[in-house]
């Protein structure tokens, strides 16, 4: 074999994935995944790799330009854009080479952190202690903190990083890869949008109509059907409002729609019904958040649901003096997936007689045991079973178990229920065929629930759940003795 052939051979065969020793029986073992600090060594792409060395070696000279200590950030923002606009038109596979690079290559000095750490292990007094916290903390931000800070500067910015972490939130749970770049980017929208920079604003039917077609979008309670139902919920009775951020202009981070009642809303029906008459608002005496949307997919874990209820809650009560009440009319979309799993042991748990009453209702032995599935089956259609029903007095005492007594790790189960509880609400009464949508079945066989705020002991309610009780109303309390 001559030099030009051998040449080839040895491409070739960097190129090929790694065989087993039983190669000539066709097997092959799996190829080696190899870092981005070999690939950029590298002169060949081997196996799977999308981007080949020199490529790569490109990219993380524009990366390395644009997070450069020192370039201006102004520069820094320049030379960021130059990525945005690549990644624009790249694919799904060499945004995650770019992801990998941005974890594997800018992340801190992992020699001087350990030196850090080790001088603030060792501090004997408190200003020791003080002088070595500053140095762990100068340790810790690295060259991935000033690049996304640098990608944030020009127009587009933080759209662009919003859009990135969303695109992060929708791989696979065990793709562990990128966690770095989620946490970096989840701990600085922590800081660029905490409410001190954000402005409540009202949306109503003279909003612009790029705005008014963003709430048609987004809404992800009970979907806005048309541009009418729209006007509905923007009438005379009703708000709506939203926080932004001055970097989004036009684009409600969050927006909740409000109702303005005389008592507390049973049903879904009657505020969504664009038949219906305007309710007198200078009677109303409650406010019921029946709709609060999250508009943007890359700030989870960053919430500001607290802020947005507390600041309407004082605004309409500037606007309104007799408003005394402010709660939700809200879903329970885990409730019925629960109780198909779940009913079952907790049916075992009934007292004997309402599992009595629930037994020979369903045609069963008075102490036979009770499946859920025949529970279920019963329930429907949920809205036709009397008051007095042992099937319903059942599915309202499971319901009211999940919502206040459930959780994992002291987090109420249900995810809405996790964020008006973790607001400082409180379980305040169920009701039974709130929602007869389809969904509404679906999800929690109609029925619905009142989360109320009391802003006198949203902070007790909060040190409740903090000691994993969950809060609830003497009617759910009556509920759970059965």
């Amino acid at each position: 074999m001559n030099l030009a052939s051998e040449w080839i051979a040895r491409g070739v065969s960097r190129l090929r994935t790694t065989e087993s020793p039983d190669a000539t029986a066709g097997a092959k073992a799996p190829a080696t995944v190899r870092t981005t600090h070999e690939r950029l060594k590298a002169t060949l792409r081997r196996g799977e790799e999308v981007l080949p060395p020199r490529m790569l070696r490109r990219l993380m000279e524009d990366l390395q330009a644009a997070s450069a200590e020192q370039v201006s950030d102004v520069e820094g923002g320049r030379r960021a854009k130059d990525v945005m606009d690549w990644y624009a038109t790249a694919s799904a596979a060499e945004r995650q080479d770019l992801w990998l690079l941005i974890c594997q290559q800018f992340g801190p000095d992992a020699q001087r952190l350990q030196l850090a750490r080790q001088h603030y292990d060792k501090a004997d007094s408190d200003v020791e202690r003080g002088q070595a916290e500053i140095g762990l903390r100068r340790a810790l931000s690295s060259a991935r903190t000033r690049l996304m800070q640098r990608f944030a500067v020009p127009a587009g910015g933080m759209r662009f990083l919003l859009d990135l972490r969303a695109e992060l939130l929708a791989l696979p749970k065990s793709d562990k890869r990128f966690a770095a770049l989620d946490a970096e980017l989840e701990y600085l929208f922590s800081s660029w949008f905490d409410v001190a920079f954000l402005k409540l604003q009202r949306l109503s039917w003279d909003s612009p109509a790029s705005l008014l077609e963003k709430l048609i979008q987004y809404e992800a309670v009970h979907d806005i059907r048309s541009w009418t139902d729209l006007k509905n919920r923007l009438d005379s009775d009703r708000r709506c409002y939203g926080l932004f951020h001055p970097l989004l202009p036009g684009e409600p981070l969050i927006f909740v729609e409000v109702a303005l009642v005389d008592a507390l809303s049973d049903s879904i029906t009657p505020l969504l019904d664009e038949s219906a008459a305007t309710t007198d608002i200078s009677r109303a005496s409650t406010a019921i958040f029946y709709s609060i949307s999250n508009t943007q997919a890359g700030l989870r874990g960053v919430s500001f649901g607290d802020s947005l209820i507390k600041h309407v809650a004082q605004t309409l009560s500037a606007e309104f003096p007799r408003l005394r009440t402010f709660a939700t009319l809200s879903p329970i979309p885990g409730f019925r997936a629960w109780l198909a799993k779940h009913g079952t042991a907790l049916l075992a748990k009934m007292d004997d007689k309402p599992r009595g009453e629930l037994a020979r209702a369903l045609g069963l032995a008075p102490k036979a045991s009770v499946e859920a599935a025949a529970l279920l089956a019963a329930a429907e259609p949920a809205a036709q079973l009397p008051a007095q029903s042992p099937v319903r007095r059942a599915l309202l005492w499971c319901a009211a178990h999940y919502l206040g007594k459930e959780s994992d790790n002291g987090r109420p189960l249900d995810p809405v229920a996790r964020f008006h509880l973790g607001n400082g609400a409180r379980v305040e009464r169920l009701n039974w065929a709130g929602d007869p949508s389809a969904k509404g079945a679906k999800q929690s066989l109609g029925l619905m629930v009142n989360y109320l705020y009391d802003l006198k002991k949203i902070d007790k309610h909060r040190d409740l759940l903090a000691q994993g009780r969950m809060p609830v109303s003497r009617d759910i309390e009556s509920l759970l003795k059965g």
